[in-house]
């Protein structure tokens, strides 16, 4: 992988990750319960500001590089050679952007919702991103290691502390699943620092040449985390109880990022250190991918909870993710990235659109809804178009990732993928499926009748995410510049490093 560029005069990265985690320990200092309205407005605040210091990030961004950028280096612990350095390329700057963007999103949906708790609960959200952040943009193996496992405590927290009714379960499980698969994470990454001389730098293990066998144990360790925080089929068990049992908010993060985590940990880990092993593995990652594709596909369909429907629908996504990464030519990986933007923007909001159902009739069962759009007609109509996005239609950004994905796989070969084209298929069917009973036909009973409809807090986050949608369904250029020149590098890394 091509050098670092010159480091960056200004730290953007460094307050990119503890701008929102400053914020959330002020919101934990002065925020009180009996002040919720000072605390929701200073988490606002941490919130966009947050946002702001990533903008620079995208405005100076050099896509014409392979390159790490606004780069920042610190001796951290000397005597383990560790050091705090960060980076970004055209793969990851997405990414930190598209957290940022998030995290200010919800806010705002917890603004009337979270009564109890609430400087926790924003503290936890502000503190969460910083740490994602992180995870994103290190560029030295610890401090990727650091991140990636401290982003467990606040959802954790999210999870046991304002989830439902079997909320210790569900976040007991997630916590357990994900840990467990990073252990032997830290085995590899101890592993490849003695390989690199005692090194914990992520560009200087891409160079290390390891043997075949070296890799293939490598690859299997980075997978026992990156496949559980995906996730993919079959360590998926713990997404629908996660989902299911998290606050609004959780769901949201949960879904528009931390499965991003391990998507990304693919990218900066698996196939640049792994080259080999990633190649020879490929059809059994390919065939994992497919089943996520179709069978977890089938299994939304048949859902009668809404928030499990969507849980399963973005195992489902996250396998178009997967796929795109081991089929290895341009156009599967690009695919692959702009589906995970995407279904940052979509899965977020059909997590949102359910808790707008779940504040105004406390149940998220399919059955107990039935023609909503007459006494919710402006969210019924965003409710149709991040519906449709998750179904994949044409001009929003759902569909940008996956037809790429597909062409890719045909490019690879042409029965993979005629196989996930059909997830298309699948994708409609849950979705319409759901969204025919929960909106349309007569009033089913006096609840949905007494249902109001959004409020200007509601419509103005619909309507940030229906742009995101549209803008980039409609116009994924500027998505695709960025990341194009990074992408053939790894790729080209990829494909030479045969042994």
């Amino acid at each position: 992988m091509a050098s670092d560029m010159a480091s960056s005069t200004f730290p953007w990265l460094t307050l990119a990750i503890f701008v929102p985690i400053v914020a959330g320990l002020l919101v934990l200092l002065l925020g009180r319960d009996d002040r919720p309205g000072f605390t929701r407005v200073l988490s606002l605040i941490g919130a966009v500001l947050g946002l702001l210091v990533t903008i620079p990030l995208y405005t100076g961004f050099n896509a014409n590089t392979a390159q790490m950028q606004f780069v920042e280096k610190a001796s951290w612990i000397e005597s383990l050679n560790m050091n705090y350095h960060l980076g970004i390329d055209g793969i990851s700057v997405w990414f930190v952007l598209l957290t940022a963007f998030i995290t200010v999103i919800v806010v705002l949906a917890g603004w009337q919702v979270i009564t109890s708790r609430v400087s926790q609960y924003m503290a936890s959200f502000l503190i969460l991103s910083g740490l994602m952040v992180g995870v994103f943009v290190a560029l030295d193996g610890m401090l990727f290691y650091v991140f990636f496992e401290a982003t467990l405590i606040p959802m954790y927290l999210i999870i046991g502390v304002w989830g439902g009714p079997n909320r210790v379960y569900a976040a007991f499980k997630f916590f357990l699943y994900t840990l467990m698969g990073s252990l032997l994470t830290l085995i590899a990454f101890i592993y490849l620092w003695h390989a690199a001389d005692g090194s914990f730098d992520i560009q200087t293990w891409h160079q290390v040449k390891l043997t075949y066998t070296e890799q293939i144990f490598v690859f299997i360790a980075l997978l026992a985390a990156f496949a559980v925080k995906v996730p993919m089929w079959p360590v998926h068990t713990w997404l629908p109880d996660a989902h299911v049992e998290a606050p609004t908010g959780g769901s949201v993060v949960l879904a528009a990022i931390m499965l991003k985590l391990g998507a990304y940990g693919f990218l900066r880990f698996s196939l640049p250190i792994a080259p080999d092993a990633s190649q020879s593995l490929a059809g059994m990652m390919i065939a994992l991918s497919l089943i996520a594709v179709i069978y977890i596909g089938l299994v939304a369909i048949i859902q009668d909870d809404m928030k499990k429907l969507v849980a399963y629908s973005s195992v489902a996504h996250m396998g178009f993710v997967t796929l795109g990464f081991f089929i290895f030519n341009t156009a599967g990986l690009e695919g692959a990235i702009v589906q995970m933007i995407s279904h940052g923007f979509v899965s977020g909001a059909m997590f949102l659109c359910i808790g707008v159902l779940y504040d105004r009739l406390h149940t998220r069962r399919i059955d107990d809804y039935g023609g909503v759009i007459n006494v919710m007609p402006r969210f019924v109509t965003f409710f149709v178009l991040f519906s449709m996005a998750n179904a994949g239609l044409p001009a929003t950004s759902g569909f940008v990732g996956e037809f790429t994905v597909i062409m890719g796989a045909v490019q690879y070969n042409f029965w993979i993928g005629l196989l996930t084209a059909t997830a298309l298929i699948w994708g409609a069917g849950y979705s319409l499926w759901m969204l025919k009973r929960v909106a349309f036909g007569p009033i089913a009973n006096d609840n949905v009748r007494g249902m109001t409809d959004l409020n200007s807090r509601e419509f103005f986050i619909m309507g940030l995410l229906a742009v995101a949608v549209l803008y980039m369904g409609i116009y994924p250029k500027p998505f695709t510049d960025v990341m194009h020149v990074s992408v053939d590098a790894l790729l080209q890394h990829v494909s030479i490093s045969k042994l």
